[in-house]
């Protein structure tokens, strides 16, 4: 399955046109807004790059996990929110706004924060003769993910009208590829599937959840407005599968290691909507009228 061109070559080309599309949503603008939410953003960036990837550490030490799922696990830690957060963010009235900020900041922290948790996962564990990210993949994994979001910016700016119709066709692939290759990551390691699945299943559902809950808490913390405590809570929440899949099967070259992500893939879409009907039944942390008045402090 590693070996077969879909994964070596067509992988990452759907990982790029993902991000490309990706790109196509965002604009400096985005940027900018970080000044108008500071607290939401730096507070969400510090969970989503340091305090998850901790949080990963612990459940797999807890949990004894062999090392290769170890390493998928903080894989799939390091990988940023992405198009999914915004979505279910939308569905539970979040502040898309926001997540859009996030995704865009994340994704530029992604390219050099990944090779970075991901080798620390892979040294810890001991499995550097096996697999590992040296120069030229670690090159590979900023282009895979930095560049397409860079052309697609790019292509926005440009070209508005065409990155507004773009969008839903590349969303509507980012699904359809999610859904391949998390199958394809399965059937990879069909014959000890049912066995990873039950080691990883109650640690990616655990850091589904903390991770939403991390979120949240946050904005109960930084007493921020609903919307913002919802998109906060889905970004962090929710990571971009489709990257730790991407980097797990075409670059590093283990199926073993992409098996958290693709069971996570299929937490989340039960996990997510789940924590978005819960807390969308409380009371937020700081009605939305209180907004204004809050970020002015």
């Amino acid at each position: 399955m590693q070996d077969s061109a879909l994964i070596t070559t067509g992988l990452p080309i759907a990982l790029a046109i993902i991000m490309f599309g990706l790109g196509l949503s965002l604009t400096t603008g985005d940027f900018a807004r970080v000044a108008r939410s500071p607290r939401a953003v730096i507070g969400a960036l510090i969970l989503q790059i340091v305090v998850l990837p901790a949080v990963a550490f612990g459940l797999v030490l807890v949990f004894d996990l062999p090392a290769m799922l170890a390493v998928g696990v903080m894989l799939l830690a390091a990988s940023p929110g992405g198009t999914t957060a915004n979505l279910f963010s939308h569905l539970f009235r979040g502040d898309v706004a926001l997540n859009i900020s996030l995704t865009a900041i994340n994704s530029v922290l992604a390219a050099f924060s990944i090779p970075l948790i991901t080798n620390l996962a892979i040294n810890y564990f001991d499995v550097d003769g096996e697999l590992g990210l040296q120069f030229g993949k670690v090159a590979q994994v900023i282009a895979l993910v930095l560049v397409p979001v860079v052309i697609g910016m790019i292509v926005r700016s440009r070209w508005e009208d065409f990155a507004k119709q773009a969008d839903r066709p590349v969303r509507i692939f980012s699904i359809i590829v999610l859904v391949a290759v998390t199958i394809g990551a399965i059937v990879g390691e069909r014959d000890n599937v049912l066995d990873y699945a039950r080691q990883v299943g109650l640690v990616t559902g655990l850091f589904c959840l903390l991770s939403l809950s991390a979120g949240y808490g946050l904005a109960l913390a930084l007493r921020l407005s609903r919307p913002q405590a919802v998109a906060t809570s889905m970004e962090v929440g929710i990571h971009n599968t489709t990257i730790a899949l991407t980097i797990a099967l075409s670059v590093l070259d283990n199926a073993m290691v992409a098996i958290p992500a693709a069971v996570y893939s299929i937490l989340m879409y039960i996990l997510a909507p789940a924590f978005g009907w819960a807390v969308s039944r409380t009371s937020g942390p700081v009605d939305d009228e209180q907004r204004a008045d809050l970020e002015s402090v």
